[in-house]
């Protein structure tokens, strides 16, 4: 079976390739393809991680590429991690909204736009490769914003896929670690949007012990790329549920304003550990996962991936949260009601070789309806912003990101972003 990592020279990968080596056997790997336009980048990555498949007598072949076509051919699984524009482009996402008052974010907020409108047309451009050249693989997204790019893959690049984020994974393991049992004892009642969900119950062994996680974790649980800040015990007791550590930016949106301000922009920070990882990846001498890794944030990214998809090659479905379609399968229903069937949630789905057949979810609280819809909508125009280069669809888009949410601001930070090539608008307003 070949893999293919699309961004294969991401220092994230050798955090993916520790899974593929390990569990490659159980995967039927015979092949692993790493992909990238950056040869500087790749040549590093791929060298380090054929030393890591050497060392541990890996079952399969390693290859690396320029060539997408070489990538993509034949594969059957075809992992997508890219970052167009690169962390100076993540700068600017993280710059620009804050000399306007804004959250500065990669994924969320005025960035995350930004990033979407950059990586939806070269998504597109590799599912279109795929449709032509591995029509039966399917594409694991981790690109972010991975919402928005999974729906913009599912809708318009004609492609079977399936959006995986760390996150859910984590407050899983978290949340066992609080009450010190095993993770397999736990299952998270989870409904949302990618960076934008809520846990509504816990269960261990299937008894709801909601109640008593919600006071063990009211501190909240954050990721390492993410500035820790408390909720307090009011907000956890009042909402009833376990909020994503993003939504941190919606629910004390100065707060973190003031965090982030206070703070040397994540992109800084992740460019200098890029060159120390770099340093370690090209010395030929190395060939186990560095430590220092873990500081790029995305634990348990590669079990994450690695699950689901030993999930899709078998015959027993397994229950993963991911992100898909809103629907339990091609005819039915709506999960959420209050979105169409074609938008992409993250929520609870069983995973086998048949496909991904999302779960039947109870109804949403008032608390969560209406933040839910409306981020949905500025997902949705997002994407129409992307596909159509539309000024007027981006524009839209802006006013309804609820971190914007501001005409004025709206139509400067599009000036700006049109200045800086992020879209090439075929209307103007």
């Amino acid at each position: 079976m070949k893999l293919t990592i699309i961004g294969g020279g991401s220092t994230y990968t050798p955090e993916l390739f520790e899974g593929l080596v390990s569990r490659g056997a159980e995967l039927g790997l015979t092949e692993v393809v790493l992909h990238d336009i950056d040869p500087a980048r790749l040549d590093p990555v791929a060298g380090f991680c054929r030393r890591m498949a050497h060392a541990a007598d890996a079952c399969f072949q390693v290859h690396r590429t320029t060539e997408l076509d070489a990538a993509i051919s034949g594969a059957s699984f075809v992992v997508t991690q890219i970052r167009v524009g690169g962390q100076q482009a993540r700068l600017r996402d993280e710059t620009i909204p804050m000399e306007f008052g804004l959250i500065g974010q990669e994924t969320t907020g005025a960035g995350g736009f930004a990033k979407a409108l950059r990586t939806i047309p070269e998504i597109l451009k590799i599912a279109g490769r795929i449709r032509e050249l591995a029509p039966d693989a399917w594409v694991i997204n981790f690109t972010n914003p991975s919402g928005i790019i999974t729906e913009t893959l599912l809708r318009h690049g004609g492609v079977k896929a399936v959006g995986l984020c760390n996150i859910p994974m984590e407050l899983r393991i978290e949340s066992a670690r609080a009450i010190g049992v095993d993770p397999s004892r736990v299952e998270l009642d989870y409904i949302g949007l990618n960076h934008f969900g809520w846990v509504r119950a816990i269960r261990m062994d299937g008894t709801d012990i909601t109640g008593m996680l919600l006071e063990a974790l009211g501190s909240g649980i954050v990721p390492a790329n993410i500035p820790e800040l408390d909720y307090g015990p009011r907000f956890f007791k009042a909402l009833g549920m376990i909020p994503s550590p993003y939504l941190q930016y919606f629910y004390q949106t100065r707060r973190m304003l003031d965090t982030l301000a206070a703070e040397t922009s994540r992109a800084l920070v992740v460019m200098d550990l890029e060159r120390q990882l770099f340093d370690i990846y090209r010395d030929e001498r190395q060939s186990t996962k560095p430590e220092l890794l873990s500081k790029r944030g995305g634990a348990w990214y590669s079990r994450v991936a690695i699950d689901v998809i030993r999930s899709l090659q078998s015959d027993m479905p397994a229950r993963h949260v991911v992100n898909l379609a809103n629907r339990i399968d091609v005819d039915s229903k709506p999960i959420i009601p209050e979105l169409p069937v074609d938008a992409v949630i993250e929520a609870p789905a069983m995973i086998s070789s048949q496909g991904v057949r999302g779960i039947p979810a109870a109804p949403l609280p008032e608390e969560i309806i209406g933040q839910i819809r409306h981020l949905k909508s500025y997902e949705r125009l997002t994407i129409e912003a992307a596909t159509l280069q539309s000024e007027r669809k981006a524009l839209m888009a802006l006013v309804n990101n609820p971190l914007v949410a501001d005409v004025g601001l709206a139509g400067r930070i599009l000036d700006r972003l049109i200045e800086n090539g992020e879209i090439a608008p075929t209307d103007r307003v």
